[in-house]
């Protein structure tokens, strides 16, 4: 990075945070792992799903069905992103997300926990609904906080992590509670469902009436209106639109001029490619390969809930190393290197399934998952720097397109793990 650039990150960084900044970050961090929680919490219980489709290869089949419409929904949010309310995408969002848990409890116990052909299909289509609800809610979240300070922008990835984590957590306290067994498999999974449901309601209760209110999310919107960004219109007009005030902070702002998405996706082009790699990469392991590739161990079925677990929190982890002085990667070219290097877990994950024991299985989830969060975390803070809020909120959505395209591709890349092993 020229030393200029690094200067006016740098200044964007530490510039005027407003009352209430500490509030905000702990409000974007919790969003992002309400955001995140449902589709964890279905990884999470996938065990009691392969015991209820035994043949039917739930963790790759329901990724593979949520990725294609969440890619999908974001796009069509991209071409309308100047336009669409960030808040009706927020709040519409969490609420296909809960009413999608509310219908998977409903399918269970209306099939008994049986399973059978009919109740896997409503399952998928339910899944399918999953994916629209982040399509819509995930792009619109990350433009937002593209414009804000970085430490929120931070803090909701790292929340995305964490969602994982407490999943994780959460599912080992309720298979102790409730065994192993297929009737304390599906009673764990139920109250894991019904907890997810309820911290989705949380979710759009801070969205719609805590995180507005908030200083210095206010100030970031009223700038960002005063540019011209019809996308928060909704949410400060009240306060802004209506009355003659031209100014927030001090200083006059006016419609600004800015690139169009093309001009914006060629400029950040490295950054998409890095999201693409990273996440093309961990998911072709995770949590597929974890599942059904990893062989027997003693730890029995506990074996693929302690590498979930370990992954979730090494990516937790990584989302914070950059918070240490020197630390954090600026440099746009070593981003992209570093991303390429990781293609090395793949012969890695291989072998070690194959002649390794689980300390070493382990070790490389945490250094799949360190690695996953780091760069995660540098590209978006790193990438929507240097722009006006309209730019960086296209820029948000952009992101959002080649993570979901990352995720898609490694979804499908997961499949190549069963050659030679039959359907």
């Amino acid at each position: 990075m020229a030393e200029t650039e690094r200067q006016m990150v740098a200044a964007e960084e530490e510039g005027h945070r407003g009352k209430g900044h500490n509030l905000a970050v702990v409000i974007s961090w919790m969003l992002g792992c309400v955001m995140l929680f449902p589709w964890n919490a279905l990884l999470t219980i996938n065990d009691y799903y392969y015991v209820v489709f035994p043949n039917d290869h739930p963790s790759r089949v329901f990724t593979i069905i949520y990725e294609p419409f969440g890619l999908g929904v974001t796009l069509i949010f991209l071409y309308f992103e100047a336009r669409a309310s960030t808040r009706w995408r927020v709040v519409s969002g969490f609420l296909l997300f809960t009413a999608s848990i509310i219908f998977i409890i409903v399918v269970d116990l209306v099939s008994h926990g049986d399973g059978g052909r009919g109740a896997f299909i409503v399952m998928c289509f339910l899944i399918m609904l999953f994916g629209i609800a982040d399509g819509i809610v995930q792009g619109g979240l990350v433009g937002e906080l593209a414009y804000m300070h970085p430490s929120y922008m931070q803090a909701y990835t790292a929340g995305l992590a964490a969602s994982g984590v407490v999943t994780s957590g959460l599912r080992m306290i309720t298979k102790a509670a409730f065994g192993d067994g297929n009737f304390g498999l599906r009673k764990g999974a139920l109250v894991f469902l019904g907890l997810a449901a309820l911290i989705e309601i949380i979710g759009f209760l801070l969205y719609i009436f805590v995180f507005p209110r908030i200083e210095s999310v206010r100030k970031y919107r009223e700038k960002a209106f005063l540019q011209g960004s019809k996308a928060v219109a909704d949410a400060v007009a009240p306060t802004v639109a209506d009355s003659e005030k031209t100014t927030v902070q001090g200083v006059e702002y006016r419609e600004a001029e800015r690139k169009t998405v093309k001009q914006l996706m060629i400029e950040t082009w490295d950054f998409n490619l890095a999201l693409v790699l990273i996440y093309t990469l961990s998911l072709s392991i995770f949590p597929g390969f974890l599942y059904e590739d990893t062989g027997k161990h003693k730890l029995g079925s506990w074996y693929a809930l302690v590498l979930i677990a370990m992954y979730n929190a090494a990516d937790l982890l990584g989302r914070y190393v950059h918070l240490i002085p020197g630390l954090f990667m600026s440099s746009r070219p070593m981003i992209l290197n570093c991303c390429w290097l990781r293609l090395a877990f793949v012969p890695a994950f291989y072998f070690t399934a194959k002649y390794a024991d689980a300390g070493y299985m382990i070790f490389l989830c945490i250094m799949l998952g360190l690695t996953n969060g780091y760069l995660t975390v540098v590209v978006f803070i790193r990438a929507p720097r240097g722009y006006n809020s309209l730019e960086q909120n296209a820029i948000g959505n952009i992101l959002v397109v080649f993570l979901l395209l990352g995720l898609l591709l490694g979804v499908v890349s997961g499949w190549l793990w069963l050659i030679g092993k039959g359907w």
